[in-house]
C-alpha cells in the first residue's frame, strides 16, 4: 500500500496557512477581535421612556467608537424582566447587551419568581449615567406640594392613586417609601414603560407619576406636567427649582436612579473591557454630558468592579425596604 503525503511545498503552504489562522483564533476565543458584527443593546422598556432616552443619547457614539452598529432593541413588560431574561439567555460573546437602569436591583427583592438570577447571570460593564425620579402630577391636581399632598392622602386614605413605569422600577419604590414615611395609603398604578405613564397622567387617568427624569422632563418644561419633587438627597440640575423629598419635609428619602450596561455572564474579559472603554469615553464627550444634563442625569463611568459593588449593595438593601413595606409581585 502506498502512502501518499503533502508535497513539501503543499506542507509548507498549509503550516503556513495554519500559523496565520492561530492569532485569529485566539482572538476570537479571548474576545480581542470584539466587536465584527453589529451590536444589539436590549432596552428592556418601550420607546419614549427614560431608559429608552438615554440609550438614544449614546446609542451613535457607542456605534463610531465600537465600528459596528449598535442596534437598539425596545424589550418592554415586567418592569424590565422581559427584556432582561432575553440577555441573561443569550450567548456570553457581547453581541446582546443590556442597557437597564436600578430596577435590575429591586426586582429580585419584590419579584417571588424570575427565570434569571441577577446576580449570577450578568457581568456588569460601567455605569453610565445617574439621576433622580421626578414627581409629577397632571396639571389639575389640586395639591401643588408634597405636604399638600400628604394632607389630603391622610384626609382620603385609600383615594389616590400613583404611577410607575412597572412593578420593581425606582418609581415604584419611591411611591412605596414615600408611603411608608408618611403613613399614607396610595393605590400603585404600574405601567409598562414611561411614555404610556406620563400619557394618561396628562390625560388625568391617573393623578401622580414617579417616574425618571428624562420621561418627563420635556412635558414638565413645557407646563403639561406640574412637578412636586425628586426623589435623591441632592437637587437635579435639569431642575433646580424642584425640591427634594427632605425638602419637602419627608425624612429618609433617597432614591437614586442609574443606567447601566451588563452583558451574560462568562462573557470574555476583553469584551467587558472594550465596551467600558467605550462608556468612559462616550459620558466624558461635552456634547453628550449636555445632552445628558438636558434630561437632569450625569455622566458616571467608573469600573465594571465598581457597578458590581453597586449591585451587591443594593440587592442587600431593596430586599430589606422591600420587606419592610411588604411588597411582592407575584
Amino acid at each position: 500500500m502506498k502512502l501518499l503525503f503533502p508535497a513539501p511545498w503543499l506542507r509548507a503552504a498549509l503550516l503556513a496557512a495554519a500559523t496565520l489562522a492561530a492569532p485569529f483564533a485566539v482572538q476570537a476565543q479571548n474576545g480581542t477581535d470584539y466587536p465584527n458584527k453589529p451590536i444589539r443593546l436590549i432596552v428592556p422598556y418601550p420607546p419614549g421612556g427614560g431608559t429608552d432616552v438615554i440609550a438614544r443619547i449614546v446609542q451613535e457614539r457607542f456605534s463610531s467608537l465600537l465600528g459596528q452598529q449598535v442596534l437598539i432593541d425596545n424589550r418592554g413588560g415586567a418592569a424590565g424582566s422581559i427584556g432582561t431574561e432575553i440577555v441573561a439567555k443569550a450567548a456570553p460573546d457581547g453581541y446582546t447587551v443590556l442597557f437597564t437602569l436600578s430596577s435590575h436591583t429591586i426586582n429580585p427583592a419584590i419579584y417571588t419568581k424570575l427565570s434569571f438570577d441577577t446576580a449570577k447571570d450578568f457581568a456588569p460593564v460601567g455605569l453610565v449615567a445617574s439621576l433622580p425620579q421626578i414627581l409629577v402630577a397632571n396639571t389639575q391636581f389640586a395639591p401643588n406640594t408634597v405636604a399638600e399632598l400628604v394632607a389630603l392622602a391622610k384626609a382620603k386614605p385609600g383615594s389616590l392613586s400613583f404611577a410607575s413605569v412597572g412593578n420593581g422600577s425606582p418609581g415604584h419604590l419611591a411611591g412605596e417609601l414615600l408611603k411608608l414615611r408618611t403613613g399614607t395609603q396610595m393605590t400603585h398604578i404600574p405601567y409598562r414603560g414611561g411614555g404610556p405613564a406620563v400619557t394618561d397622567v396628562m390625560g388625568g387617568q391617573v393623578p401622580l407619576l414617579w417616574v425618571s427624569i428624562p420621561a418627563a422632563a420635556q412635558f414638565v418644561k413645557a407646563g403639561k406636567l406640574k412637578a412636586l419633587a425628586v426623589s435623591t438627597t441632592k437637587r437635579s440640575a435639569a431642575f433646580p427649582d424642584v425640591p427634594t423629598m427632605q425638602e419637602a419635609g419627608i425624612a429618609d428619602f433617597d432614591v437614586d436612579s442609574w443606567y447601566a450596561v451588563f452583558v451574560p455572564a462568562k462573557t470574555p474579559q476583553p469584551t467587558i473591557d472594550r465596551l467600558n472603554r467605550v462608556i468612559n469615553t462616550v459620558v466624558k464627550e461635552p456634547e453628550i454630558r449636555d445632552k445628558l444634563l438636558a434630561q437632569g442625569s450625569e455622566g458616571v463611568g467608573g469600573t465594571p468592579e465598581q457597578l458590581g459593588k453597586v449591585v451587591t449593595t443594593e440587592l442587600v438593601r431593596w430586599q430589606k425596604l422591600a420587606k419592610e413595606a411588604s411588597i411582592k409581585v407575584d
